[in-house]
């Protein structure tokens, strides 16, 4: 008799493929499904997260890309593709209301040392994150039997961390914190924007700005443990913001200063730079295509942009943009409307090595308490533990 190989025991996966419902499912139908929807459980998750309502399933399916991408690419070192939208605008906000509702988030706080000084960080907003790097891989033993938990309805993602290479069992201090894996509400939206990018992600942060007093101050993605020109998808859901990018300043002698090299320090990481207050207060909205602002850009021959994104919109930072350039959130003070509905940002990008798990854990997650959203209060609040029996 053949010999089976460890292979055959394991196959790699991400949370189950969603389901591909049929367009002509009713209301009825949806209605039905959006009453009790099916929940999937993992050691790794403080809650048990619903997965898509059918009908939004079938829209990310179906109907992504909204429109085809616009191509910027008219200043040194950018490579953006700009969607807008990527998601219509009422699927977007519908998606939007069902990740808040449904996820976890954390409002992390951290040491850091700045002159010898111990200083607290507040990230300025929530956070939430799930994902491994390329070193490590989510497999489920065969046959799958996942379990149901039969006082919730809720099903367990049987998922295992073996080592991508060796297909063995990864050691268990190679992570700071767990890895946890895709949901699959999160798995379908992945999955059509890898297909609409061509590139391949393992990680999925997703950021809630609950006013126009959350914010990320100017940072760029260019951690080492990214790789080399990293592809960063950034799709924005509910409330317009204003995103602004300008160009790492650059010396007399035409090389990046300490501030804009690609060598960071913590103070140019994202999340240390999103603790600093993002400063300017916005006179005015910015909807539609991307624009240059009057003033000079830092780097030779560049201008700041500014975009404002709306629901849906997507943004996809590529090649040698997160080397040379920084974006941000600004703040958005006295403003109502849509800095008051909130907003969330998820952005899709590839870790190739375990400091890219333990950074984004450790900055997302974090040891503190989770939030969930309270409909009925309008506000993140702090989820209570169980009570013991």
């Amino acid at each position: 008799m053949a010999k089976r190989t460890l292979d055959s025991f394991f196959k790699p996966i991400s949370p189950p493929t969603p389901k591909r419902p049929k367009p002509e499912s009713t209301d009825n139908n949806q209605s039905s499904s959006s009453s009790s929807p099916k929940l999937y459980t993992h050691p790794t998750y403080p809650i048990a997260i619903p997965e898509l309502p059918s009908h939004i399933e079938i829209a990310l399916i179906h109907g992504t890309p909204a429109r085809e991408a616009k191509s910027i690419t008219n200043q040194p070192h950018l490579d953006l593709l700009q969607f807008q939208p990527y998601i219509t605008r009422p699927t977007a906000n519908e998606l939007f209301k069902f990740l808040r509702q449904s996820l976890p988030f954390y409002r992390v706080q951290y040491e850091i040392k700045r002159g010898g000084i111990e200083t607290t960080i507040n990230t300025p907003r929530y956070t939430t994150v799930f994902g491994v790097d390329d070193t490590s891989l989510f497999v489920s033993p065969q046959p799958q039997n996942p379990t149901i938990n039969s006082t919730s309805n809720a099903t367990n993602l049987d998922l295992h961390l073996i080592n991508t290479s060796t297909k063995t069992p990864i050691a268990s201090a190679k992570y700071q914190y767990s890895p946890r894996p895709i949901p699959p509400c999160l798995e379908t939206l992945r999955q059509s924007v890898e297909k609409a990018t061509g590139a391949r992600y393992n990680f999925c942060l997703v950021n809630y700005y609950a006013s126009g007093e959350d914010s990320i101050s100017f940072h760029s993605d260019d951690e080492r443990f990214l790789g080399s020109q990293p592809n960063i998808a950034s799709l924005s859901l509910g409330g317009e913001r204003e995103f602004h990018m300008k160009h790492k300043p650059i010396s007399e002698s035409g090389s990046m200063n300490l501030n804009g090299s690609t060598n960071k320090t913590i103070a140019s990481t994202p999340a240390a730079a999103a603790e600093s207050d993002a400063s300017s207060k916005l006179n005015g909205s910015t909807s539609g295509p991307a624009f240059l602002s009057s003033s000079p850009g830092t780097g030779t021959g560049t201008q700041p942009l500014k975009m404002g994104l709306l629901s849906g919109d997507m943004i996809v930072m590529r090649g040698d943009t997160q080397a040379n350039w920084l974006h941000s959130i600004p703040k958005r003070r006295g403003r109502g409307g849509d800095a008051v509905r909130g907003r969330i940002n998820i952005t899709f990008r590839k870790a190739i090595i375990p400091a890219g798990t333990n950074n984004y854990y450790h900055y997302n997650v974090g040891t503190g308490p989770v939030y969930r959203w309270d409909e009925k209060r309008g506000v993140m609040d702090l989820m209570q533990p169980p009570v013991s029996t």
